[in-house]
């Protein structure tokens, strides 16, 4: 035998040839498995584009059905080269990954997208195996929840269900071949044969349309129901911060023209300048009518001899924590027509690292417990230069360079907000403890007198006369300014009203003395600046402060839809170590702006009610609200607290632990018992011997030895043969030929002898057992 000349090309051609060698495991031969996988994938592809508004379907969906195609012709094949060829692949998707990654380390959640996509690509060219298919479900089923994440509105919800629809059939397909049954393809495919009965493929085979509708419809109300009743605590919602940017304002810093607050919807002397591409002059003075689209007081001054009312338009999309008062801009001057910022260009400055898009805000000393509120804002349209944010701001994610902090704590761009911009805000909001609030000291700083105690002294004596004469008539003196800022705020919503077709004021008439003396009331933002002058009247410091409501909250996507008709003013009061709080003493409002310190753990189940309850007559409305805050919301209460306990510490876990090991000791004992009512109860409505046959089958099933479904009462009698004695064997088939007999041919059996062989069989199983 002639030696190998070259011992070691011998040594890598066996390692080449090896794989080749290797048996091909079982394929998946199911082609509608195939094409329902694939369905899948190609609806999360849509979707996370239609999320995000990428374009990644324009090549994804067209190669990947390509290589689905191709995988389905090489499945038979041990294609060596082409694995060799998708790995090196791999690796360079897995480099443009990570380069990806830390360019956009706020949001990754489009980095794992796009990963994916190639990852689903690449994979798709060698799918043999049905295990191969299930790794392009998870992707498909991982880029539904990505878009999910990033979808700002309800057009994920037709990918949502079409996913839905054509995940039920295809997770039967899979469940069908893990356990080798026949595939679906013979129901449909088959050829039909003369002497074969004709069949309807789609009716007899496991994707019955009506089966499947049937199920899809049961499936999506459990899932609405569990959406509905799920808490929502804030500590465990999702915690990100995603920014992102229009290219013509990325890194933009602060130059002497763009410092101060530019506003789109530029208006003076009742004459519209430009054309709505904003101007840094804000209205001043004198009548004039109010921009159709931009809020007039998102700017460096307000003028309230504006007359006219805005277009209703989507601004803002923004997903918080907790709701509340999105502050964009305060004021400390008042002018008697309107207010404006004294300080507007004492501006600070603050730069953020080149590697991180985080700004740090500093914030006044405060004393008072305060909560982290994380919330993320998407610019809809065009907006000023001021960053709308929760009070007392602490981080500020943004794209641009610098920001600009005033002296009134409002945050400022060097550019407008444009459409697309999406930043993200930490806020450490202060609680509202009335009765600390109440003992605040009425000693304030210096700096404070001097800008927010400014009355015009021509009004002076007259305002201050008439916010006395109205804490007067209240039935308990009034002596803290918060219990003062209460009540008036509360007064000027009951005596004093909205008037839509106020006049214009006279040059020179004070706002304030019209609105008090004249009109009895005035515009919403009127109320206002009413409160703020009256308590300055009486030395409280306060100052006016505008923003946005709210919003409309959509459950299904989380975000907050805020409008420019949701800008108003309301008033801010200062208490020496606590900081700025906030009265809103406009008629239809909330004296106090929402804020964490409402409890919306659920508040989709409260919107759902509200909605039902709108249909509702107005007793039994009453009676359903009763029964909601009193027993239900006790219940739900105590439920939150025992988290918020177990949450707290070691002592919590451990206490957690013993009750819930107590509380499901209890539900078995529970479910058990009901069980065995239910049981009995459905025995007793059975005739005597179908009574009789379940109780043996049930009996014997304890025993370990359970009847088949497909099997019928004589085939298991039959069967018992193998696994019992011959005694207890004769009497489970004399029992199941009696049921037989009844249940097929009408004969009644002698119950009286049958429960005796029942008693037998019994003792019979005790003796074997033992």
């Amino acid at each position: 035998m002639v030696a190998d000349k070259n011992p070691t090309l011998s040594y890598f051609n066996k390692i080449w040839r090896r794989p080749e060698s290797i048996s091909q495991k079982k394929t998946e031969e199911s082609i509608v498995l195939r094409i329902l996988v694939q369905a899948l994938v190609i609806v999360g592809i849509i979707a996370t584009d239609v999320a995000a508004q990428t374009q990644m379907s324009l090549w994804a969906i067209p190669l990947s059905l390509v290589g689905s195609f191709y995988s389905w012709r090489q499945r038979k094949k041990n294609s060596v080269t082409l694995k060799f060829f998708l790995s090196i692949a791999m690796i360079g998707v897995l480099l443009a990954f990570f380069a990806h990654l830390i360019a956009n380390l706020n949001d990754t959640r489009m980095v794992l997208a796009q990963l994916l996509v190639q990852v689903q690509v690449l994979h798709s060219f060698d799918l043999p195996r049905r295990k191969d298919l299930g790794y392009s479900m998870v992707i498909g089923l991982i880029l539904l929840g990505v878009s999910g994440t990033v979808s700002q509105t309800l057009t994920f919800a037709p990918f949502l269900v079409v996913f839905l629809a054509i995940a039920i059939p295809t997770l039967v397909l899979d469940y069908r071949s893990r356990l080798g049954l026949e595939s679906v393809d013979t129901y449909l495919f088959s050829p039909y044969k003369k002497n074969q009965p004709k069949r309807d493929g789609l009716k007899f085979s496991p994707l019955s349309p009506k089966r499947l509708g049937v199920f899809l419809l049961v499936v999506m109300g459990l899932g609405l129901t569990i959406f509905a009743l799920m808490p929502r605590f804030p500590g465990y919602q999702l915690k990100t911060f995603p920014v992102s940017a229009p290219a013509d304002i990325a890194d933009r810093t602060f130059d002497s023209e763009n410092r101060e607050v530019t506003s789109p919807g530029y208006v003076k002397d009742g004459q519209k300048t430009g054309n709505g591409s904003g101007s840094s002059q804000a209205p001043t003075e004198g009548k004039g009518k109010v921009d159709e689209t931009f809020y007039y007081g998102f700017n460096r001054k307000m003028n309230q001899n504006l007359r006219g009312e805005l277009k209703e338009k989507v601004v803002l999309r923004i997903r918080s924590q907790a709701p509340g008062f999105w502050r964009a801009l305060a004021f400390d001057r008042y002018t008697g027509q309107g207010w404006e910022i004294s300080r507007d260009k004492q501006l600070s400055n603050i730069k953020r690292p080149n590697w991180s898009y985080r700004f740090y805000i500093p914030s006044p000393l405060r004393i008072g417990k305060t909560k982290k509120v994380i919330q993320s804002y998407t610019a809809v349209s065009d907006l000023p230069n001021i960053i709308p944010a929760l009070s007392y701001p602490q981080f500020l994610y943004f794209p641009t360079k610098e920001v600009a902090v005033d002296p009134e704590g409002s945050l400022r761009s060097p550019a407008g907000l444009s459409e697309g911009l999406t930043y993200t805000v930490i806020s450490e909001v202060p609680y509202r403890d009335r009765t600390l609030l109440g003992q605040a000291s009425q000693e304030y700083p210096k700096t404070v007198k001097n800008y927010y105690l400014q009355v015009p002294p021509e009004i002076s004596d007259r305002v201050r006369q008439q916010t006395e004469a109205l804490l007067a008539k209240s039935p308990k003196p009034i002596t803290s300014p918060y219990e003062k800022a209460l009540f008036l705020a509360q007064t000027l919503k009951q005596n004093y009203s909205i008037k839509p077709d106020l006049p214009f004021f006279a040059e020179n008439e004070d706002l304030v003395e019209a609105f008090l003396f004249r009109f009895q009331g005035g515009y919403s933002d009127h109320f206002s600046t009413a409160l703020t002058i009256m308590l300055r009247s009486i030395g409280i410091p306060a100052r006016v402060a505008v923003g946005f409501a709210p919003g409309q909250f959509n459950p299904f996507t989380g975000y907050y839809i805020v409008r420019n008709t949701d800008a108003y003013a309301l008033t801010e009061v200062f208490f020496p170590g606590y900081g700025w709080f906030s009265f809103d003493p406009i008629p239809g409002h909330p004296l106090i702006p929402p804020s964490f310190q409402q409890d919306q753990t659920f508040g989709v189940l409260r919107q759902l009610w509200d909605w039902v309850a709108s249909w509702l007559p107005s007793p039994v409305t009453s009676f359903f609200n009763i029964l909601w805050t009193k027993v239900i919301g006790g219940v739900l209460g105590l439920i939150v607290w025992f988290w918020n306990f177990v949450s707290s510490g070691i002592i919590g876990v451990f206490t957690g632990l013993i009750v819930g090991t107590i509380c499901g000791f209890l539900g078995w004992l529970g479910w058990k018992q009901w069980g065995s009512w239910s049981y009995r109860r459905r025995l007793a409505k059975l005739s005597p011997i179908e009574r009789l046959y379940l109780q043996m089958l049930r009996v014997l099933g304890d025993k370990g030895f359970p009847k088949h479904p497909a099997q019928t009462p004589l085939e298991y009698a039959k069967n018992s043969r193998q696994h019992h004695q011959k005694v207890i064997a004769e009497v489970i088939e004399e029992i199941s030929q009696a049921y037989v007999r009844w249940r097929y041919g009408s004969q009644m059996p002698n119950i009286q002898y049958l429960h005796q062989q029942y008693k037998g069989l019994i003792r019979g199983l005790k003796r074997s057992n033992s």
